[in-house]
């Protein structure tokens, strides 16, 4: 079976600014995998441009080896928070079930099955008692459990997940990722925009590092190092081992 996830010579930009350059990878199948980069680096924007969300001056992108638009059945992904309208007058289950969408097609209605489906998926982020919720009653945390089990309700083979950490609490952040290693024993293949670098070692079993052009893709104890730290992020970077015994600068 093809690789889930082939990228060749990818270039997007916006008013005639590269925002991503010539970017080329591939992954293995039922892996991790971390995107990690500074601010601006074009993670979002890769992440986009692989689902077709926005345009690419030039670029090839495989999913099992087929277009995306191909392959939309077996592709996941979970937005920023930040990028989602939370005020849309809706509960947390018919979000949840909007993601069984992929499997009924677009003009079918969900029934009781798909109902049924979306609640064990808020199950199991431990958010079946607040299916009835508005999302905009939720908390952030919430909110992202309600994105996860969405995509869980996607059961998708390849997901894309772009800051699923940002602004939760270390309960959810602890949930989020013994889901995704879940997922991953499964067989299947998360790739995750991530900015935490305290944590990448300890998650992630491969790292893309990224800051417009591609600085490295590989498995993460040989890709995590002085020099590809630097070229990604350059200037003075400290990291803070999670007990902040040690600290590795880079100068």
């Amino acid at each position: 079976m093809a690789t889930p996830l082939t990228v060749k010579h990818l270039t997007v930009a916006y008013q005639k600014k590269p925002v991503l350059r010539d970017i080329t990878f591939e992954i293995p199948e039922g892996k991790l995998i971390g995107i990690v980069g500074p601010n601006g680096a074009g993670k979002s924007t890769m992440i986009q441009s692989i689902l077709g969300l926005v345009p690419k001056v030039t670029g090839e992108v495989k999913i099992y080896g087929k277009p995306y638009n191909e392959q939309r059945q077996l592709v996941g992904y979970v937005p920023q928070r930040e990028s989602v309208d939370w005020d849309f007058p809706t509960n947390a289950l018919d979000v949840v079930t909007m993601g069984r969408y992929g499997h009924l097609g677009w003009f079918k209605r969900p029934g009781k099955k798909e109902k049924v489906f979306a609640m064990n998926c808020l199950r199991h982020v431990g958010m079946e008692s607040f299916a009835e919720n508005q999302i905009s009653q939720l908390s952030g945390g919430q909110q992202q459990r309600i994105f996860l089990a969405r995509a869980l309700a996607q059961d998708a083979l390849l997901y894309f997940m772009d800051e699923p950490f940002a602004g939760v609490d270390a309960k959810t952040e602890k949930a989020i990722i013994a889901l995704l290693n879940e997922l991953k024993q499964q067989g299947k293949t998360v790739l995750v925009v991530h900015h935490d670098l305290n944590t990448v070692k300890e998650y992630f079993d491969w790292l893309i590092f990224l800051n417009v052009s591609l600085i490295g893709v590989g498995e993460t104890e040989k890709m995590f190092t002085k020099e590809n730290l630097q070229k990604t992020y350059g200037g003075r970077l400290a990291m803070f081992d999670s007990d902040h015994e040690s600290s590795l600068i880079i100068n």
